[in-house]
């Protein structure tokens, strides 16, 4: 049953109905065609609120119920004041007009701080709530999200928040051959994420308040929504850590996961490139963890036998250097 053949049925049974009520007002042809006009106008009235989401008008509605539970709360205080039945009647008028307009107009403006918790909690024994991840920019393009999150190390529903797909969007359009290429892959992950059944992803509208950057707005809605941040810059890390909110980063998830090295340890790697110092050469581990070692530079390309001498932590992850045995 399309939307066209409802409106068709819709606007039949209005021209019955007003050929029915013209009839018992002996003016049948002229109530058809009222209730024709009528069915046509409710149609015209439905288009033109097309664009209105289910989001603000539940906001909306919210708003007026406070509205008129004000207004109720006003007048019946009014009612105990000897006034007349004529301004008491005027007042509640009057309360009630003042404060739907006001509740519909401050809940249409606030519909993030009433609707963004809501969409992404279940109820379930002890009133436990679903987990909700905020996936940044950068966690997208990273690309690894996707399969940890089918590891089941993190759990719940991942929510991409609008001005991060557009900022996405911004990237992918960029002139910069290299940020056009970091847009599109994050664009086609996230089209592969929501096909795939065992994500549980969903796309949150609009940004709960008016931040300058990304980064702000990030904070700020996942303070609103008390959800957890997925990124893996350092910098969005420590800002929001400090304004408590929880942060998933993934360099730190991968770098608590690589087998540990220890002093002394040896190994067997590949030099692959020249170091810093003029002596150093580098190789690296199968979990990407890079290799310095020293006095190594003629070795490039070979495989070569080892000794740990440091572990070096650093922000993007360990950092070993060694000798040879």
């Amino acid at each position: 049953m399309t939307i066209a053949f409802i409106r068709a049925l819709f606007i039949m049974i209005s021209s019955v109905v007003g050929y029915y009520i013209g009839f018992l007002l002996r003016q049948p042809i002229l109530g058809a065609q009222i209730g024709c006009l009528s069915g046509l106008f409710l149609i015209f009235l439905e288009q033109s609120l097309s664009k209105i989401s289910v989001r603000g008008l539940s906001s909306m509605v919210f708003g007026l119920l406070l509205g008129v539970f004000m207004a109720k709360l006003l007048a019946d205080i009014l009612s105990l004041l000897p006034l007349g039945a004529f301004v008491l009647s005027v007042s509640r008028i009057v309360l009630t007009l003042i404060f739907s307009y006001l509740g519909a107009v401050m809940a249409l403006r606030g519909k993030d701080e009433f609707n963004v918790i809501i969409p992404y909690v279940r109820f379930q024994r002890h009133s436990m709530r679903e987990q909700v991840i905020l996936l940044d920019t950068s966690a997208i393009i990273d690309g690894r999200i996707m399969n940890i999150y089918k590891t089941n190390f993190i759990s719940g529903r991942l929510v991409i928040p609008k001005f991060v797909l557009m900022e996405l969007q911004r990237l992918a359009d960029s002139e910069d051959d290299i940020k056009r290429q970091r847009g599109r892959r994050g664009i086609e992950l996230l089209h592969r994420m929501q096909h795939d059944p065992k994500m549980n992803i969903r796309i949150h509208e609009g940004a709960p308040i008016e931040e300058e950057g990304v980064d702000a707005k990030l904070i700020s809605l996942a303070k609103l929504m008390d959800a957890s941040l997925c990124t893996t810059d350092y910098n969005l890390s420590q800002v929001a850590a400090l304004q408590n909110v929880e942060v998933l980063n993934i360099h730190d998830l991968v770098n608590s996961v690589k087998p540990p090295v220890y002093v002394g340890e040896q190994l067997d790697v590949q030099l692959v490139k020249e170091g810093k110092e003029a002596h150093q050469a580098v190789a690296y581990m199968d979990d990407g963890t890079m290799v310095v070692v020293n006095n190594a530079q003629h070795k490039i390309g070979q495989t070569v036998k080892v000794k740990v001498g440091t572990v070096l932590q650093t922000q993007a992850g360990k950092m070993i250097f060694a000798d040879f045995v």
